[in-house]
């Protein structure tokens, strides 16, 4: 259910796409800023694997140093029928964790020294198994591909906005003069909400199919339910912290979004709401014959 989700939104922003491009009519600009875009989440796709862990100085675990976190690591990713992830731990007060890397074949799953705190074994397994999940759906792939679709939108918004402000065609009944000014303007307002809104919406979808897939791998849906009311409480009593020192950029990556904030703050939210994560997770344990 999941993944035709994510294909039909995918769908719609490509839709969204096409629709910016139609209404400019500018095909040699769509073109310009498609691939202008394409290459930026090229570069993205390949490096921000290693971007992200040094953004936050996560160094990578030698075996000898925690040998029952590799081993953990190791079923889970035998289990999962992937490579074996590196495995970081980022010094950080915020308990969190998150997946990345390009394919299953180059992946890195990183973990808080702070979650290491506050989970038992079998809650961090949990954990760890939503990040493999995370990787086994090849969710980073996705996500690249609803950005670069994204970004092309926003950027041929843009340029609309200053063709028509700057040398654009004055001629009303072209689309041109005030009215493609304002024409111009709520396209360059509206078409990037909208298409951050889907690309939310993806995110927040591949998180539920995470959750199941990691619940399904580790064989234990309760331990991932419990690992995140722990880190949904966290979250509530160290949002200052935080906002010091988690990358808002990088939130949509987290296992769980640190940040906590308004109406407007959930509806642009990468991740579902914790109680429904948690709430599917109790319905997949029952039918596992798990009981709470």
């Amino acid at each position: 259910m999941y993944n035709l989700k994510t294909v039909f939104l995918l769908g719609f922003l490509t839709g969204l796409f096409l629709l910016v491009g139609k209404l400019i009519g500018g095909q040699q600009g769509m073109i310009i800023a498609f691939f202008f875009a394409m290459a930026m989440n090229f570069f993205a796709y390949w490096f921000s694997d290693k971007m992200v862990l040094s953004m936050y100085g996560a160094k990578e675990v030698p075996y000898e140093e925690a040998p029952w976190l590799h081993k953990m690591v190791e079923e889970l990713a035998r289990k999962a029928g992937i490579p074996k992830p590196k495995i970081y731990i980022v010094d950080m007060h915020v308990p969190n964790a998150f997946a990345t890397g390009r394919n299953p074949n180059h992946a890195a799953v990183a973990v808080t020294t702070a979650i290491l705190d506050i989970l038992d074994e079998d809650e961090l397994r949990g954990v760890l198994a939503h990040e493999i999940g995370h990787i086994k759906n090849r969710d980073i792939l996705i996500s690249t591909i609803a950005a670069t679709i994204g970004g092309a939108i926003s950027m041929i918004a843009e340029m609309a906005f200053w063709s028509n402000l700057f040398g654009g065609n004055n001629d009303e009944e072209e689309g041109g003069g005030i009215g493609g000014i304002i024409a111009s303007i709520l396209l360059l307002i509206l078409a990037p909400i909208a298409a951050m809104i889907i690309q939310m919406a993806i995110s927040r979808s591949r998180e539920f199919a995470a959750d199941k897939t990691g619940a399904e791998i580790s064989e234990c849906p309760l331990c991932l339910a419990r690992a995140l009311e722990k880190l949904e409480m966290a979250a509530k009593q160290l949002t200052p912290i935080a906002e010091r020192e988690v990358n808002p950029g990088t939130a949509h990556m987290l296992i769980l979004n640190p940040f906590r904030g308004d109406f407007l703050a959930k509806l642009f939210s990468t991740h579902p709401p914790t109680e429904e994560r948690i709430a599917k997770l109790l319905e997949l344990a029952k039918k596992m014959g798990q009981v709470y």
